[in-house]
């Protein structure tokens, strides 16, 4: 995000007094540039500039030889001088550098000062004297890397650092003379105001804000506005321009001989280059690295003696590589644009990725004293997806891809041209080459009744007028045109994003102040409300929730490794997943078929984390692909009916499911007793609870696919679908997933089971008066009958007697097994209630109820009644 120092933004509009970083973002976020984070002065307190008036050395025991001296900080700060009472107003400080005498201006941290780090100051007790100060370094200031003593305002340091020597007097704030008392306002940019990562448009804004006067830096000069020619050949050939435009439509470069490479970068721009958030590095590219935050045009300085004319711009063969500037070889792609020369004369060799980053052959060096100068106009589709391609999201592909100003790049290479010369010697030759022609500016015919309409204020036709021409834009006559006053308006070239009449609506809602906009909610219409899925959905996590479930959420990616974690077979339809283009982690590149996947991740973080008992559940939708790919429509044109409908009926179906996981204890333990470990069982009741919600009826029957134990796993039917599983993991998958030994798990198709939600509602059965008999069978069956097919004969028994269908409850309270009953059997105990909605039930047919149950489990199950 673009770093704003105050004094830098102050060049081009007139702050308010006593503006600082706080009131600017207050201004700054009426026209939509929202405060990201303030940065305080990078020295707080009393720092001020002193004279030497006195320096003794004192060599010490441990060899060092320390300075006893006195300063001179100025009327405001001396204090009786501690060598001489009679002599003159001074400070005693202890300094432990030599590259000083007595005389010098040095900078002084008095004591309550802060220096970077944070360093606090404080006078202090050292080497037998009472130090009440500090003189300081350029490192120690935190404005250059210096260490071989301190700082000396001399005639090197008043241009190194830009300083006025008739400021430089004992007791002038040195915070200000070197700009460490600026705040700096950090702000977010949308994607549409790229115009804004650059001082010139924060203070546009500003301006716009405040009606401040600002001043604009780029404004052509009558020489910007020559055509140029006898510079270094430059040729543009891109021949596979993408969605029809150029990838480069204007290319300029400036020659400038007999620079001094040893020259540094004054003071003052580094300092700015640090408080923007960049590191200085050479006097070239510190000034293009200057320019592009002051104008907003990435540019580029090239070691001239490495070039070979002509300088070709065009796209990449298959196959070909380039080492940038960060030392990585990157295979390009036909889509990336590059700047290449042509030592064989065809434009072979590449120099960089257009408008992202330059290579490693031709950049300026210690050495480089001839410099060619860029500045172009790059397509930001073109740099948008070579950057992201090559993950490289340098500062000039930020600009780029969000549109840099087609008019902009003569006036940024003479600035840039300029400083090099102004700080490192040297001449800016007639070598000027500036080729390309960029698109013309939009216009477009907006009615002047249409921000009102819009909006829903009433704006007058001055007002829009008004609006237009303070954002600078060029408006022809209003004119009558189908009943309505409408005007053509030309946009500037700094703002592509204004491509349709509604963009002019935004800025006149935004800049005529959002304030004006009353907030009017709609009225709700009446007889709505939530969908009978939602509600059923609703229903089903509240009954979860209230069985003691907690629900959570999870990412709907995978990868591999968690289908290989489930113990899926090859051709299990789960592994058939959908697969993203643009994964947000390399590991994850799949779209989750079973919504198990993502909660037995999430089951396995909380056990991981020491929640050895959990209950957890999740709804949330699963992505079942078919293969079906979708065709890839060309950017920036309509696809068309066809291709829109084929990319449609690719996008695989995504049913909606509920999964959860179970494991630990179900029952804590405590002085009721020694509570109950979870197992399949809590898992198939939760699947029903799920069923019971909905209010559709499901039976279960013996099955076992991975992940869930073989034998005690049950399917989920209705009638003879199933729609989901229920029961305990299969050992090998819970010691990968290292959790609890029989955990269990469930997941249902809840898509499924709303579908098969009765058409008619569910009618209410009359509570009977009558009395209410009870009945307890134990059976005793094989091992292989399961609890499901044993007590489906009893019910059918018990309600298929002449009796009728009296019985109201019927529940499994034990299952039994034991030496007596025989090796191989096991007992079911079932209560059986009954109850008649017209009489009192005799004993007689209590008895056939009971004797037909009986009868039928022995019939269906080879059931036989436990004495």
């Amino acid at each position: 995000m673009p770093r704003i120092p105050l004094p830098w933004l102050a060049e081009h509009v007139a702050l308010r007094g006593g503006t600082d970083a706080e009131t600017l973002a207050a201004d700054l976020v009426r026209v939509g540039l929202e405060e990201e984070a303030i940065h305080p002065a990078a020295v707080s307190g009393p720092l001020v500039v002193g004279r030497v008036l006195t320096e003794v050395g004192e060599p010490q025991k441990n060899g060092k030889t320390i300075h006893w001296c006195t300063v001179d900080v100025g009327p405001e700060h001396n204090a009786v001088n501690p060598v001489d009472p009679e002599g003159p107003p001074s400070r005693g400080i202890v300094c432990g550098a030599h590259n000083f005498a007595a005389g010098d201006l040095v900078v002084v941290a008095l004591p309550g000062s802060t220096l970077p780090g944070p360093f606090p100051i404080a006078a202090r007790k050292t080497y037998g004297h009472v130090s009440d100060g500090m003189i300081c370094s350029v490192r120690e200031l935190g404005i250059g890397d210096e260490h071989d003593g301190i700082l000396v305002l001399d005639d090197a340091a008043v241009r190194r650092y830009g300083l006025e020597s008739a400021a430089l007097v004992p007791g002038a704030d040195a915070r200000s003379l070197l700009g460490l008392a600026d705040e700096v306002l950090e702000i977010n940019v949308t994607p549409d105001r790229g115009y804004c990562f650059s001082m010139r448009g924060v203070a546009r804004e500003y301006s716009h804000s405040t009606g401040a006067p600002f001043r604009d830096p780029a404004l052509a000069t009558a020489g910007d506005l020559t055509p140029a020619s006898g510079g270094f050949p430059v040729e543009l050939a891109d021949d596979a321009p993408i969605h029809g435009t150029p990838g480069c439509d204007r290319f300029v470069a400036q020659v400038v001989r007999g620079v001094d490479p040893t020259r540094p970068s004054p003071g003052w721009m580094q300092r700015r280059l640090t408080q923007a958030g960049m590191r200085p590095i050479s006097l070239a590219v510190d000034v293009t690295n200057y320019v592009m935050l002051d104008l907003g045009q990435p540019l580029h300085a090239y070691d001239l003696t490495s070039l070979a004319a002509p300088i070709v711009v065009r796209r990449a063969a298959a196959g070909e590589q380039l080492t940038t500037l960060d030392d990585v070889t990157r295979r390009l792609d036909p889509e990336d644009l590059l700047i290449t020369d042509s030592p064989d004369g065809t434009g072979s060799r590449i120099l960089g990725l257009a408008g992202v980053m330059g290579g490693a052959e031709t950049e300026v060096s210690a050495a480089t004293t001839d410099l060619l100068i860029e500045g172009a106009h790059f397509d930001p589709i073109t740099v948008a997806r070579t950057s992201r391609r090559h993950k490289l999201p340098s500062e000039a592909a930020k600009r780029f891809e969000r549109g840099v100003d087609p008019q902009l790049q003569r006036v940024a290479v003479r600035r840039c041209a300029e400083l090099i010369t102004t700080y490192g010697g040297g001449e800016v030759t007639g070598e000027l080459t500036d080729v390309g022609s960029p698109a013309e500016p939009v216009t477009i015919t907006l009615p002047l009744d249409l921000p009102a309409r819009v909006v829903g204020v009433p704006y007058t036709a001055e007002e829009v007028l008004g609006t237009l021409h303070d954002l600078g834009c060029e408006l022809g006559p209003v004119r009558a045109h189908d009943g309505r006053e409408v005007v053509d308006v030309t946009v500037p070239s700094w703002r592509p994003d204004l491509q349709v009449p509604v963009d002019l609506v935004e800025e006149v809602a935004r800049l005529q102040g959002y304030d004006r906009i009353d907030s009017v909610l709609p009225a709700a219409p009446a007889g709505r409300g939530l969908t009978q899925g939602q509600r059923l959905r609703r229903r089903v996590a509240d009954a979860l929730a209230d069985a003691g479930w907690v629900e959570t959420l999870s990412y709907p990616f995978v990868g591999d490794a968690e289908l290989d974690a489930l113990g899926l077979p090859a051709d299990d339809e789960r592994r058939r997943a959908a697969r993203l283009v643009n994964p947000l982690a390399e590991n994850q590149p799949l779209m989750r078929t079973s919504l198990l996947l993502t909660v037995l991740s999430t089951a396995r973080r909380n056990v991981s984390r020491g929640t050895g008992d959990v209950a957890l559940y999740e709804i949330g939708l699963v992505t079942k692909s078919d293969g079906a790919a979708a065709p890839a429509p060309t950017g920036g044109t309509h696809p068309g009916d066809e291709v829109l409908a084929r990319i449609e009926g690719a996008v695989p179906s995504q049913p909606r499911h509920v999964a959860g996981v179970v494991a630990g204890r179900r029952e804590p333990a405590g002085w009721w007793g020694p509570g109950r470990p979870a197992d399949h069982t809590d898992a198939i009741e939760a699947a029903r609870t799920v069923a019971r919600a909905v209010g559709v009826d499901v039976t279960v029957r013996a099955d076992g696919p991975m992940p869930w134990h073989p034998g005690r796993c049950a399917a989920i039917l209705v009638g003879d679908t199933v729609v989901g599983h229920a029961g305990e993991l299969h050992p090998t998958v819970a010691a990968t997933l290292d959790l609890p030994a029989r955990a269990a798990a469930f997941e249902v198709d809840l898509d499924a089971l709303v579908a098969a939600v009765p058409a008619s509602p569910r009618q209410a059965v009359p509570i009977s008066t009558y009395p209410l008999a009870k009945e307890d069978l134990a059976l005793v069956v094989a091992e292989s009958v399961t609890a499901a097919d044993l007590t489906a004969a009893v019910r059918a028994g018990a309600t298929g007697t002449a009796v009728g269908d009296v019985l109201e409850d019927l529940r499994l309270f034990d299952v039994y097994r034991g030496a007596q009953l025989g090796e191989g059997r096991k007992s079911l105990a079932f209560a059986l209630r009954l109850r008649a909605g017209d009489r009192t039930l005799t004993n007689e047919e209590i008895v056939a109820v009971r004797e037909g149950a009986i009868a039928e489990a022995a019939r269906r199950c080879n059931a036989i009644l436990r004495s």
